[in-house]
């Protein structure tokens, strides 16, 4: 399949509903990104369906309307579908002392889904890797991997789970800084050196998993076919849109389709050159 250009404007005419990523489509780690404002307004002003959908486990849907409000731009806190808000729902930390790498947001949404939290260094039963920020980074990950390793030892098989499976996310200027799925990566690496029979993976929650889009979808009241998501990453908002059956648009950030087009599994429907008009 080849991806056709096109713009938002014809997309919102051909489509129900719109589904947006944060990072790389509406904001980069310096505030709003070009045509942001003036497409958040729109949606609101004339009443589109949209929802937000991010793989961010790192803030609520309060803590992102406080930051969109903060940028001049109002977006009511319904409209953000997070992965942290799959933690709170993810049964198997229910009870478990459960380390949290992340920010005081990440925390609550693990104890919201009845985790016991345990600080950095404690014995724990379960581990949840949410955000880069809110600890000491490499300290951070070293403890946490040896509190892994300490419970594995002591012949516990410790829940692993991974709300934010991206990589990288833009920093400003083009630059890329690591995230969650990258500090997965290297725990998970260790734990197969350390322990090679005991296949210790991580849980994935967020994008490309399809849960999300079908929340997305659930609370706009609509049919996957009737959405399409507009995101910057092929491997994560293009190929769990593609799983949930929704339609794709690849806004050039993190993955370029220049750069890119050997990735045919992941092949967006749409690209975009701009966000809007």
């Amino acid at each position: 399949m080849t991806p056709a250009p096109t713009t938002t404007r014809a997309l919102l005419e051909q489509y129900a509903g719109l589904l947006l990523d944060v990072y790389g489509v509406l904001m980069d780690a310096r505030g709003p990104l070009p045509g942001a404002a003036e497409l958040l307004g729109h949606l609101e002003a004339s009443r589109t369906p949209y929802a937000i959908v991010t793989n961010d486990a790192s803030r609520s849907p309060a803590t992102y309307t406080a930051r969109f409000a903060r940028h001049g731009i109002t977006v009511p806190p319904e409209r953000f579908v997070t992965s942290g808000s799959l933690v709170a729902t993810y049964a198997p930390l229910r009870g478990l002392r459960t380390c949290v790498l992340g920010t005081a947001d990440s925390r609550a949404y693990a104890e919201a889904g009845g985790a016991v939290i345990v600080p950095l260094g404690d014995e724990l039963d379960a581990l949840a890797v949410c955000d880069d920020d809110g600890f000491d980074f490499l300290p951070g990950i070293e403890e946490a991997l040896n509190a892994v390793v300490r419970a594995v030892e002591a012949g516990r098989h410790p829940v692993l789970v991974l709300p934010n499976p991206d990589l990288v996310y833009p920093k400003r200027g083009g630059a890329l800084g690591f995230t969650a799925g990258a500090i997965a990566m290297l725990i998970e690496a260790a734990l197969g050196r350390r322990f090679p029979a005991q296949q210790l993976r991580f849980a994935h929650l967020g994008k490309p998993e399809p849960h999300l889009f079908a929340e997305a979808a659930r609370r706009l009241a609509l049919a996957p076919d009737r959405l399409v998501m507009i995101g910057d990453q092929l491997e994560t908002d293009i190929a769990g849109a593609r799983a949930a059956g929704v339609a794709t648009a690849l806004l050039a950030g993190v993955t370029s389709w220049e750069h890119a087009r050997h990735a045919a599994a992941f092949a967006p429907t749409y690209l975009l050159a701009t966000l809007w008009p």
